[in-house]
């Protein structure tokens, strides 16, 4: 089946399109693009949980057609046949605690303006059947990737997924990555600290890490999942403390992000694992995860799939929705039962 995979991180790059083959047995990537979001989109994305319902509203369609848009751009850079999108949206709220999580990115205006079924919503249903409606990208981890013992990705949030000892995939969001490493790069005038270099120049101030490696979620068991609430909530403040210059910040949420990601690995005796996310190429973040981490073996693979990876999974996500079977895992979320997730929007002939 051929699949337009649709992805929004946190950090706010842009948006990730991925034209794949999807099959049973695997996948291959026959195109991809990242197309950056404009300023006033990552304006209003950035502050969308501040404004009223009406505007939260407006915006949830506003994007559809945009996001539909650039898929039809998209197309017509790489024109071939496709069957269908799978959207994951760009997450606003994220409570599953309270039941609740939404991602915009209204479907049936992405439909409209493709004129192709499209499959979003992805992370409701788990939601409603008590599960943290995330990470959803472990069962790709799984399917396409099981050659590693763990797929840890570097993207706004942190996260791993791996196998238990009974043979159970387990994944969490370990902790904000470029989400923290972008807000600061941005105080320097850049969007983003390309290589780690401005990292790399700073000195670690020990305080600030400990205050950060004592946040309460950290504690947390699973299964357990992060969003920019939270982040706003706890880890902004210490950020934007203005203790320390921007690049000695960088330098001590570098660590912050290596030492976090080095306790999941350890505690779970990981011997390989796969490095994919933006993250993946901040030469000075690898260095830091391959210096705590020496009995683990690395593996930084492609471009394509470094910057890809979540698009081609939801692509995934997609062709296991639209043939019925489960794609999250409660295993990894904590729902009452695996499931197959995704609203359809759209005429499928």
């Amino acid at each position: 089946m051929l699949l337009l995979g649709i992805m929004s991180g946190t950090s706010l790059d842009g948006l990730d399109i991925a034209y794949c083959d999807i099959n049973h047995h695997g996948f291959e990537l026959l195109s991809a693009t990242t197309y950056p979001y404009t300023e006033e989109w990552c304006r209003r994305l950035s502050t969308l949980e501040h404004a009223t319902a009406l505007e939260y509203a407006r915006a949830d369609v506003e994007l559809g057609h945009y996001i539909g848009h650039q898929i039809n751009r998209f197309r017509n850079e790489h024109p071939g046949p496709v069957d269908a999108i799978a959207c994951h949206g760009h997450t606003i709220f994220h409570q599953p605690q309270l039941g609740l999580t939404t991602q915009i990115g209204d479907g049936d205006a992405i439909a409209a303006e493709t004129h192709l079924p499209v499959v979003f919503n992805f992370r409701k249903l788990d939601v409603a059947l008590g599960g943290q409606g995330a990470p959803l990208v472990p069962i790709g981890d799984r399917l396409l990737f099981g050659q590693y013992e763990a797929c840890l990705n570097l993207g706004g949030i942190a996260n791993i997924s791996y196998e238990n000892t009974h043979r159970q995939r387990e994944a969490y969001d370990i902790c904000p990555c470029n989400m923290a490493l972008n807000h600061l790069a941005r105080l320097n005038g850049c969007s983003y600290d390309k290589d780690g270099l401005m990292a790399s120049r700073g000195m670690i101030g020990k305080p600030l890490l400990a205050q950060m490696n004592a946040l309460e979620y950290y504690r947390r068991p699973l299964p357990k999942s992060l969003g920019k609430e939270w982040f706003v909530a706890h880890m902004l403040p210490l950020l934007d403390s203005g203790l320390l210059s921007v690049n000695d910040m960088l330098a001590t949420t570098v660590e912050h992000i290596a030492i976090q990601v080095t306790h999941a690995v350890a505690e779970h005796n990981l011997g390989s694992m796969l490095v994919t996310g933006g993250g993946a190429k901040n030469k000075y973040l690898i260095a830091r995860l391959q210096a705590l981490l020496p009995n683990c073996h690395i593996t930084i693979p492609s471009d394509s799939i470094i910057d890809y990876k979540e698009a081609i999974i939801f692509a995934l996500l997609g062709f296991l929705r639209l043939n019925r079977q489960n794609n999250c895992l409660s295993s990894v979320t904590g729902a009452l039962h695996d499931n197959c997730g995704g609203d359809i929007a759209g005429i499928i002939l």
